[in-house]
């Protein structure tokens, strides 16, 4: 549906929030959440979009949770555009910006960590400790706040898809959780809030990412080996100019155990630094 909106309304406290949620779950609303920390681009429109199209309801969240970062440097450096964001929303017809302040999201006195063990092993999360604990308590408090039916993610974070997915399931909370295929450029490079960082010379090598994992996935699909597979999409990920790979492995795609063979439903996940900022990306790879 499209709005004549030039901006979509923002709210700040939880409690005005419930009271909205609340009257469109007497309505007998299907509400849906969209989480993000601003700074929206078409991978974040995507997954509003989705949520339009199977929730009658749509409240978009923008948080830059401080218990996610790994420096106080990279949290000060996040791009905080909330004007520009409530603006980029309004045309698909979001209903509410939910834009709270550090204060109403960890009070006085907050204690509490919600941690997924196992799932935040390994990956993205071996070289950002605390990095997942603070999405999983983060999360939690949007979707018990915003009492949604329908929680919208996007897979290039596919660990913390994963994690975000056992955590509702673990605890109970009656929100299915949605993932939404990763958003690219015309020449592959997925969509990141980190791109805009690159520099000209690094923007024209970074879709060497996105290509080397589709060779990966072509190379494992044909029954070819996975480690062979894995390290020439390494030697090409460094060769087009990338300074480091992180990792490059290959998960199952529901428990993210590593796999040394296709014989299940799996991603490939791979971290790398280019131009001094890191990008990830994975694609899946479906049993050789």
């Amino acid at each position: 549906m499209e709005s004549t909106l030039t901006t979509t309304p923002i709210v700040r406290h939880v409690a005005e929030l419930r009271a909205l949620t609340g009257k469109w779950h007497r309505e007998g609303a299907r509400i849906a959440v969209v989480p993000t920390m601003g700074a929206l681009h078409e991978g974040h429109l995507t997954l509003v979009r989705a949520a339009l199209a199977r929730a009658d309801r749509v409240i978009v969240t923008l948080f830059v949770n401080p218990k996610q970062f790994n420096s106080p440097e990279d949290l000060a450096a996040y791009p905080r555009t909330e004007e520009a964001d409530a603006a980029k929303l309004a045309p698909l017809g979001a209903d509410v910006l939910f834009a709270p302040g550090g204060d109403e999201m960890y009070p006085e006195g907050f204690a509490t960590l919600v941690r997924v063990n196992g799932l935040d092993q390994g990956l993205c999360g071996a070289f950002r400790p605390g990095h997942f604990d603070g999405v999983a308590t983060v999360v939690t408090k949007l979707l018990n706040q915003t009492s949604a039916d329908l929680g919208f993610f996007g897979e290039k974070d596919f660990q913390q898809l994963a994690i975000i997915t056992r955590l509702a399931r673990d605890l109970d909370i009656p929100c299915e959780i949605v993932g939404v295929p990763t958003v690219r450029e015309a020449d592959g490079l997925a969509l990141s809030s980190r791109n805009v960082r690159l520099a000209p010379e690094d923007r024209a090598a970074a879709p060497a990412l996105a290509a080397a994992l589709h060779a990966a996935r072509d190379a494992i699909e044909a029954g070819g080996p996975v480690e062979g597979a894995i390290a020439e999409a390494r030697a090409a990920i460094l060769t087009a100019g990338y300074s480091g790979v992180e990792y490059l492995e290959l998960r199952r795609a529901d428990d993210l155990a590593r796999m040394t063979e296709a014989t299940a439903p799996a991603r490939l996940l791979a971290a790398a630094w280019l131009g001094g900022v890191r990008l990830i990306d994975n694609v899946a790879v479906s049993p050789a």
